[in-house]
């Protein structure tokens, strides 16, 4: 299953992100949980030091950070490149 932050829900509702945006990172979130393959598409782990493993997303200009629990999916950002680091720190 895939949970959207509240931050990213009012970004949907609001319309802060292109619609075409939310919808390619909708899709492509609901052919992971499906298929449960990081690498179809451009997935890659983060360095950090917390317990929890993140992993960023990448459509084009834009990045979704997001971690993985008990087979769900939990995405916490999504933005362009350049903000989308400053909101996750």
């Amino acid at each position: 299953m895939i949970y959207y932050s509240k931050d990213i829900q009012k970004l949907f509702r609001k319309g802060h992100l292109p619609k075409e945006i939310a919808d390619i990172f909708v899709n492509t979130f609901k052919a992971l949980d499906l298929t449960k393959d990081l690498n179809i598409f451009d997935v890659k782990k983060l360095h950090t030091e917390n317990k929890i493993d993140y992993y960023r997303l990448r459509k084009g200009k834009y990045r979704a950070i997001f971690y993985i629990q008990n087979n769900d999916y939990f995405v916490i950002a999504i933005s362009k490149r350049e903000e989308v680091y400053k909101k996750w720190l």
